[in-house]
């Protein structure tokens, strides 16, 4: 996510804070030592909890490249959405379970130590007892916050993979999307009668994202229904590994192809993008051989592949354009904005 800092990597994920956390860290200095602490150690309750539904992800070979720290709570980056609702229910519920976990391993404990008197005080931050017992609670209330069952909370993802069963994966999304919307108006309203703009804040989050999630549920069911032949032009173009950039940029400016396979005695050898193409020509000049800035690692596509497959390949690899293959030969190019018109068309025509 733009506008985060590495802070470490674990299980070969990246744990990030966004800038805008050091907001809230000087918003809650003012409150004392204490209050940074507490909010310190939400947060690596919260780092904890989305740790766990990466691991559970991953479980069902879902890549996550990074978890994202924000003020509101923290990100965690899939490489695609499950696709059965038994692994989204799982995944859903092991973010909550852990916060119950840390509820029920830690509750004997913090009561010897700190006595029944400390520990179901009310929630505060004027003694250190007081500020670990309130960090010990704060889980139970990231747990049952998540679990309101709306939208982009995990409560929303166990509601849509239990629905799904039944009503159909677009279906049950709409439904849960439609909670999410009223429990953002809610909190937006309590947030303006109450002058909290932390509330307010949290409205617009769950608003915007549970209706990013229905069109990502529109989009993929969709371009379910279209293969990559379905969309392949009749007439492509091809290099050889020693033709120049200067003759690419030619067929680029007079074909508007801006990626191109490069064919040697009849076998792919390496793929060029646009990219690619042009750093090479600001670094080296139009001289230079194709073969000498191609890739020769490159994700493919089949032309029997179908368009969501595609993109949660281009997602997954960060690639805008894969060659297509049939029977071991290159018979096109596929990119994201052929993928984003079929889904314009098809939106449109569905009206």
């Amino acid at each position: 996510m733009k506008g985060s800092i590495r802070l470490f990597t674990i299980f070969g994920i990246s744990i990030n804070i966004h800038i805008t956390f050091f907001l809230l860290l000087l918003f809650v200095l003012s409150g004392g030592i204490k209050w940074v602490c507490l909010v310190i150690g939400v947060f690596f309750f919260v780092t904890m909890h989305e740790l766990c539904h990466s691991l559970a992800a991953k479980r069902f070979g879902i890549k996550v490249r990074e978890i994202t720290l924000l003020p509101i709570g923290g990100v965690a980056a899939m490489s695609k959405m499950p696709e059965k609702p038994s692994q989204e229910l799982f995944i859903s519920l092991a973010g909550p379970l852990s916060n119950i976990a840390v509820i029920i391993v830690f509750y004997y404990p913090l009561k010897v130590l700190l006595g029944a008197d400390v520990l179901f005080h009310p929630l505060s931050a004027q003694t250190w007892p007081l500020t670990l017992a309130y960090i010990y609670w704060l889980n139970l209330m990231l747990a049952a916050f998540n679990m309101l069952p709306a939208f982009p909370m995990d409560g929303g993802r166990v509601l849509r993979a239990i629905l799904a069963s039944w009503l159909g994966y677009q279906r049950a999304t709409r439904i849960a999307v439609n909670f999410g919307h009223v429990f953002a108006l809610a909190f937006a309203y309590f947030g303006i009668t109450r002058f909290n703009i932390i509330l307010i804040v949290i409205a617009v989050f769950i608003y915007m994202a549970a209706s990013n999630e229905e069109l990502q549920v529109d989009i993929k069911e969709t371009l379910k229904k279209f293969k990559v032949r379905d969309i392949l032009p009749r007439d492509f173009y091809t290099c050889e590994p020693d033709t120049t950039l200067g003759k690419v940029l030619e067929l680029v400016y007079h074909s508007h192809q801006e990626d191109f396979p490069v064919v040697d005695g009849g076998e792919m050898t390496g793929f060029v993008t646009r990219q690619e193409i042009m750093a090479a020509m600001h670094r080296f000049g139009a001289d230079i051989a194709i073969g000498e800035i191609m890739a020769k690692d490159f994700p493919r596509a089949k032309d029997t592949d179908s368009l969501i497959k595609i993109q949660n390949i281009m997602h997954e690899k960060s690639a805008r354009a894969l060659p297509v293959m049939r029977d071991g030969l290159v018979v096109g190019v596929v990119t994201i904005e052929d993928i984003g018109r079929i889904y314009a068309m098809a939106s449109q025509g569905a009206r």
